[in-house]
């Protein structure tokens, strides 16, 4: 069954002369239950994606549809994590309160509220912080507190913008293997943005991967890792490698088409 289905999508930002066309034509679907994760050069549009299939961002043509409703808005099917997760939550609420806050606009009662915050806190791992504030936390729990606030939320669909870019390599790894659980537990399907080749490969069911402006897709690359996944396990074995160096290959072709100047040097973790 599909779960999200994206139709001859475009997006340009102004008009006549000053038009630039950001995304070119974009159409592919996710299965219910899928990772699926969206790769391509810097600046060709993942994150300009992104808003259009959250509501946030009118296309300019095509559409995008969750679960057969065309998406004209925010949706209470979906939910999205942002990269600047300090940004995303008010500090001068608890962790708690930050988590309550969208089940606020749907007029859950008190009681209900408090369970599910509770249920989404326990799964990553932050029952005890529950009564701190944001500030008073490392990045890494930051992020957990966003991903519990879209949790409770109880989305059919998440939307995931290079939310680890801002963390260090290790609270980067204990942050894809909460997500890993957290999609196998909950069942929930998964659309995750990211620059890093590494992680594309170790999270996803299948890879988009995206050229240069103005952006189409240039292929789907299907990752038959098993699962469930670990950091070791995963990345030591030689599919794994074959699949980050054919994504590499296809990131990097199309940069060099697109302009010399745009090629940037192969990603820290292509090279460790």
């Amino acid at each position: 069954m599909q779960s999200l289905e994206v139709k001859q999508l475009s997006k340009t930002y102004g008009t006549k002369e000053q038009a630039v066309p950001a995304i070119g034509e974009l159409t592919f679907d996710v299965q219910q239950g899928e990772f699926v994760c969206i790769v391509g050069p810097s600046g060709c549009g993942k994150t300009t994606l992104l808003k259009c299939l959250s509501g946030l961002l009118a296309p300019t043509a095509g559409a995008a549809f969750l679960e057969g409703q065309r998406i004209d808005g925010p949706s209470d099917g979906l939910a999205l994590v942002f990269q600047e997760y300090s940004r995303s939550l008010l500090p001068w609420m608890t962790v708690r309160g930050n988590v309550v806050l969208p089940l606020l606009a749907q007029r859950r009662r008190k009681k209900e509220r408090a369970k599910r915050a509770a249920e989404a806190l326990d799964a990553v791992g932050l029952s005890d912080f529950a009564d701190r504030h944001p500030w008073e936390l490392s990045g890494g729990m930051q992020q957990r507190v966003a991903i519990a606030r879209a949790l409770a939320y109880e989305p059919r669909l998440l939307l995931m913008d290079e939310p680890f870019a801002s963390v260090d390599a290790q609270t980067r790894a204990d942050l894809e293997d909460l997500v890993l659980k957290v999609h196998a537990d909950f069942g929930i399907t998964v659309v995750f943005v990211t620059h890093d080749i590494d992680e594309s490969v170790y999270l996803a069911d299948r890879i988009i991967v995206l050229t240069h402006r103005p952006t189409t897709i240039k292929e789907v690359v299907d990752v038959p890792l098993p699962r469930p996944r670990g950091q070791m396990a995963t990345k030591e074995l030689v599919e794994f490698t074959r699949l980050r160096g054919h994504v590499f290959r296809l990131i990097k072709g199309d940069q060099a088409d697109a302009s010399p100047a745009l090629v940037e040097p192969p990603h820290e973790a292509l090279i460790s």
